[in-house]
């Protein structure tokens, strides 16, 4: 992957270090995050930002370490 130098604001380079230290990300993945659950919610405008979010970080979980859905049995069957 080619990189690309951009400025980005410094409160949120701020706020991007201390999310990504939370999310053990670095600066530059937790930048990078943001901006794919951004552009996600434009294309997606009825889904909330947290579903987005969430979605993208499953997606990226490695396939072996998924837990298949198992669904509950229906009651009286």
């Amino acid at each position: 992957m080619s990189t690309v130098s951009v400025r980005i604001d410094e409160d949120l380079i701020a706020s991007a270090r201390v999310a990504a230290k939370a999310e053990f990300r670095t600066v530059q993945g937790q930048v990078e995050f943001w901006a794919k659950v951004g552009r996600a919610a434009l294309d997606n405008p009825d889904l909330p930002a947290s579903f987005i979010a969430e979605s993208l970080m499953s997606m990226a979980e490695p396939r072996e370490d998924s837990t298949p859905f198992v669904p509950r049995e229906r009651e009286g069957t």
